[in-house]
């Protein structure tokens, strides 16, 4: 059933991806984490209110979640080659997953940041902390779960990513599943890089999980 599997090649397909999940969600996360909490607080009524700054903002996330990823990826090559030397391969898919996904997670770190108690907020200015102490020391740390929540679910879409610059070919499982499972008209190839990608998933899940039940409990 699995005669034209190349066990070395999904190795290195599978490498591959896990690189491209870990770099690309290291800088998503420090991305989106800072555009995030400037969407939060330059909101209205919040402590950097700033309407312009916000709006600005929301546009340009919201411009770049609405470009389908493949789409996006194509579009700026130019910028990728000239970040990274090269708009193919592993090197190639990083500055598009990041430019894709930090967006997305900046939308969810600021959902996150939402559900903080404005009391907390406010008993915090009234003990005269100052603005940045708020962010780092009350407003991160009460929604510290939530954006443990936030980097799970961005991480869960970063692997669909990593597998859809295959088309590209970005290198990886999802372009092992392109080159062999489709062109090639090879169904074990498919049928093993998926298994892959789904038990990956069901790690990184599981990981976030375990995460949220320990920050719960404290």
């Amino acid at each position: 059933m699995f005669s034209n599997i190349r066990w070395n090649e999904v190795w290195k397909a599978s490498q591959d991806t896990l690189i491209m999940l870990g770099f690309s969600l290291v800088f998503t996360v420090l991305l989106g984490l800072v555009l995030g909490v400037l969407l939060f607080v330059t909101g209205r009524g919040q402590i950097l209110e700033n309407g312009v700054v916000h709006r600005t903002l929301s546009v340009i996330v919201n411009i770049t979640r609405s470009v389908p990823f493949v789409i996006l990826m194509i579009s700026i090559f130019p910028l990728t080659k000239w970040i990274v030397g090269t708009s193919i391969g592993v090197k190639g898919s990083i500055p598009p997953l990041v430019i894709a996904a930090a967006p997305f997670f900046a939308r969810l770190v600021e959902a996150a940041l939402r559900e903080v108690d404005r009391g907390v907020i406010e008993a915090a200015q009234a003990m005269g902390a100052s603005k940045w102490t708020i962010v780092w020391r009350v407003l991160l740390r009460e929604a510290r779960t939530g954006i443990i929540a936030a980097v799970t679910v961005t991480a869960v879409t970063l692997v669909s990513y990593t597998a859809m610059s295959g088309v590209v070919g970005g290198g990886g499982l999802g372009d092992l599943a392109i080159r062999y499972g489709y062109q090639r008209f090879q169904p074990d190839v498919m049928i093993v890089t998926v298994v892959l990608l789904v038990v990956l998933v069901q790690l990184l899940q599981s990981l976030g999980d375990l995460l949220v039940r320990k920050y719960i409990r404290r």
